[in-house]
């Protein structure tokens, strides 16, 4: 089937404009006739290279900030009223087995949080969990990559040293670290523990690298290193942030990542926003990149990931409030997403499009917001209820349109 679209995305280098774009799905009925959706842009959908389904949570889970390393928050996080009103739905007995018990629940909060705000694919920095985990998902959950927590803390989640992971990966799948998260002497000694181990590789990815400087940043370039750029929970935690316009002077291979909403953004178009705010210069394309092909290559993804083609079964139909669409997406909400498909399945958005397909209406929630009626696959309100009968009462997240 085709779409009339404004414009079209197929990567950071190529728009069209008042061209068709093509979707295919099995679920398109024979009889699907061309749509004309003259005000819309066509996008690939995004990626979100950092996050912690588990810490999917809201607010801001920090009351001493900035810290002058993030080790001293991972323990006093602990006492806020945040972490401590999602101890209520789920309180972490040390296995990190994310399978288990309730929490399935804060898993699919996140999950549902990066499908509305447009991811098609998120890292979920964590222990590699059972196979179920990454299955049956709205969304894509990357399920091949080898980790480490960080070099400051080893594997305190579970899992093997840094260098048996990164050996595990083979070099065929990204080897995961959080890297120099801070300001201090601990932070920047980091960067020399990793070069040691020899792990800069190409298959690495560095998230964070606050404290990375410019004859660090170059090595990792060289080294054709992947590093993970989180700006608001960089910012808000500690107070500084990657050295972005280095990096890219140099030709670093950077991504974004949202990190968790417990220190982050609450999506990726907020963290969007909120890069964009703090480092105008850089270009819109730019950052899009960051968020597409960028993210594909780092995270080892199928050629053409994060791209648009022909007979695209992952695609963006989103609102034009911009001609330019990458300045378009500074401009959107939630809310804005009018259309998002996955591996030929519609996960969320506006419902006389789902006109066009053959669905089982029993897995879809159905939703009226700004005078519109919306979708999202997956049930995201089953979730919500189980998580306010848990609470006591009901609770609002902002990354919900719901």
């Amino acid at each position: 089937m085709k779409i009339n679209v404004s414009s079209c995305v197929y990567n950071p280098d190529k728009v069209t404009y008042d061209q068709p774009v093509s979707i295919a799905s099995p679920l398109l009925k024979e009889n699907s006739r061309d749509l004309n959706c003259k005000d819309l842009i066509a996008y690939p959908p995004f990626i979100n290279s950092h996050d912690h389904l588990i810490s999917n949570w809201h607010p801001k889970a920090s009351e001493s900030q900035p810290y002058k390393n993030v080790n001293l928050w991972v323990e006093g996080m602990k006492a806020t009223p945040s972490f401590m009103e999602r101890n209520k739905v789920w309180i972490n007995d040390g296995s990190f087995d994310l399978t288990i018990g309730t929490a399935p629940l804060i898993i699919k909060l996140g999950i549902f949080k990066n499908m509305f705000s447009g991811c098609a694919v998120v890292q979920d920095h964590i222990r590699k969990q059972k196979p179920e985990y990454y299955q049956g998902n709205p969304i894509t959950i990357l399920e091949d990559y080898t980790q480490c927590h960080s070099v400051s803390m080893g594997n305190w989640w579970g899992g093997k040293t840094a260098v048996e992971e990164w050996y595990d990966a083979h070099g065929k799948m990204p080897f995961v670290i959080h890297l120099a998260e801070g300001t201090d002497d601990a932070a920047r000694t980091c960067f020399p523990k990793v070069v040691r181990m020899n792990l800069l590789q190409p298959n690495t990815l560095l998230i964070h690298a606050i404290a990375l400087n410019k004859t660090d940043l170059k090595r990792c370039a060289d080294e054709g290193t992947s590093i993970c750029w989180c700006p608001e929970s960089n910012l808000f935690l500690i107070g500084e942030t990657l050295d972005i316009y280095t990096c890219m002077e140099l030709g670093a291979n950077v991504v974004i990542g949202t990190d968790s909403p417990m220190s982050g953004s609450i999506n990726m178009l907020a963290e969007l926003k909120f890069a964009h705010e703090h480092f105008p210069d850089i270009p819109m394309n730019e950052m899009f990149r960051m968020i597409t092909t960028n993210a594909a290559k780092a995270l080892f993804l199928p050629e053409g990931t994060a791209t648009l083609g022909k007979d695209n079964q992952d695609i963006l139909l989103i609102k034009k409030y911009s001609d330019y669409p990458f300045d378009n997406l500074l401009k959107l909400n939630i809310n804005d997403i009018q259309f998002f498909m996955h591996k030929g399945i519609p996960v969320c958005g506006e419902s006389s499009f789902l006109d066009h397909f053959e669905i089982d209406r029993d897995n879809y929630y159905f939703f009226d917001t700004n005078s519109e009626h919306r979708f999202a696959f997956g049930r995201p309100d089953k979730v919500i209820a189980q998580i306010d009968d848990l609470l006591g009462y009901h609770k609002d997240f902002p990354f919900l349109p719901f």
